[in-house]
């Protein structure tokens, strides 16, 4: 064997040494390790809990205690107020498209509230709008059929009477408006959305407010309230925390026809006044001049500013201080132009809801300076007022 020739057997043999681990291995296990435990934990606080419990047992009511004043009080005037509030359903006739057949349309619904013991409802005038039929339903759900005795549509107020013996009726207690305080308590009741007396709480927020009546006229000196009013509402009275009428419920202001927390409502000092006169002689006798007056276009369209007398009515105010007319030909124009109304008192006058308005804050027998032109000639005038249908 040379030197060459190494014999493989004599050579030592040398384990392969073990692969090289890092640290960061154990690491990377430690953190799996870490990351299966928590979605497991995940995954079994996951899992749902019995749908039943068989030992389920009701809860032990907490005492409640005494009601609060305030509350009391609310509840008593309610519990006085509710049973002089009424429904009121309006129906009118509608005529089949294909025939002659006539039947009955629910037309709306609205609230009202008794006013005497002789069956004299109030309401609003939108309310009983376009009726062929109306009924009140009383507090006790009876009903009964209504006859409008009359109404003041400038102050969307309307007396409905209906013949239910005196011991279901209850009137309503009246208050007064002129001494009502912003903040002030208010309760409104009514039937929105044909609820039956449904109670809504809130105070005055505003007074002298200014709505519009179903005839275009300013309604002045309302009542702004918080409390909620909703569609079927209108005709309820407004309370104050005495449980004493100081208004009826109106009108909304609200772009989507639901409570947005303005409510406005007819002062009572209005309903007192007006209300007693349509029920002795069907409609409101406010004090007037004594004249009849042509439509505000027909000023407008002659180019006449204030307003054009076309009659005096004899006997009256206007005609005893000397007021003229107009004098018209067979074919009802124009022949001789009457006297034109400018002012009265100080209060100038170019439509008929103004002329209305300036004579309003007088009363019958008052008298008051009238300007007018005659012949280009401005002149003054006392007349005595008068009452006018």
């Amino acid at each position: 064997m040379t030197n060459g020739d190494i014999d493989q057997r004599y050579i030592p043999r040398v384990r392969s040494a073990p692969p090289h681990r890092s640290p960061g291995w154990a690491l990377t296990a430690g953190v799996w390790a870490l990351v299966f435990m928590l979605v497991w934990s995940v995954a079994r606080s996951t899992q749902p809990t019995p749908l039943h419990d068989p030992k389920a047992e009701p809860r032990v009511a907490v005492p409640r205690g005494d009601l609060a004043s305030e509350e009391l009080a609310v509840i008593d005037i309610f519990r006085e107020a509710s049973p002089a509030v009424v429904y009121v359903t309006n129906i009118e006739l509608g005529r089949d498209f294909f025939g002659f057949n006539v039947f009955e349309i629910p037309r709306g619904a609205g609230t009202g509230f008794i006013y005497d013991r002789d069956g004299h409802i109030v309401t609003n005038v939108h309310v009983i709008q376009g009726a062929s039929r109306l009924t009140v339903t009383l507090a006790d759900e009876s009903q009964w059929p209504a006859r409008v005795v009359g109404y003041e549509a400038d102050k969307d107020l309307a007396v409905l009477k209906i013949d239910a013996p005196p011991d279901r009726l209850k009137p309503i207690k009246v208050g007064t408006s002129h001494d009502l305080q912003v903040g002030q308590t208010v309760l409104a009741i009514g039937n929105p959305f044909g609820f039956d007396h449904t109670l809504t709480v809130g105070v005055v927020s505003a007074l002298g407010r200014e709505i519009e009546a179903i005839t275009g006229r300013k309604i002045r000196d309302v009542v702004q309230t918080d409390a909620a009013i909703n569609p079927g509402n209108s005709g309820g009275p407004l309370l104050d925390s005495a449980g004493r009428l100081i208004g009826i419920n109106t009108q909304i202001a609200s772009p989507s026809g639901v409570s947005s927390g303005i409510g406005f409502a007819v002062p009572v000092d209005i309903i007192n006044e007006i209300v007693p006169d349509i029920i002795r002689y069907g409609s409101w006798r406010r004090p007037g001049l004594g004249v009849v007056l042509f439509p505000d276009w027909v000023a407008r369209r002659l180019r006449i500013p204030g307003l054009l007398i076309d009659s005096v009515a004899d006997g009256g105010g206007a005609a005893q201080s000397g007021l003229r007319g107009s004098v018209l030909d067979a074919s009802g124009r124009i022949r001789r132009v009457g006297d034109i109304i400018l002012k009265i008192d100080e209060s100038e006058v170019n439509t008929l809801h103004e002329l209305k308005d300036a004579l309003e804050s007088h009363n019958v027998d008052d008298e008051v300076s009238v300007t007018f032109v005659r012949d280009d000639e401005t002149r003054v005038e006392l007349v005595k007022l008068q009452y006018v249908n």
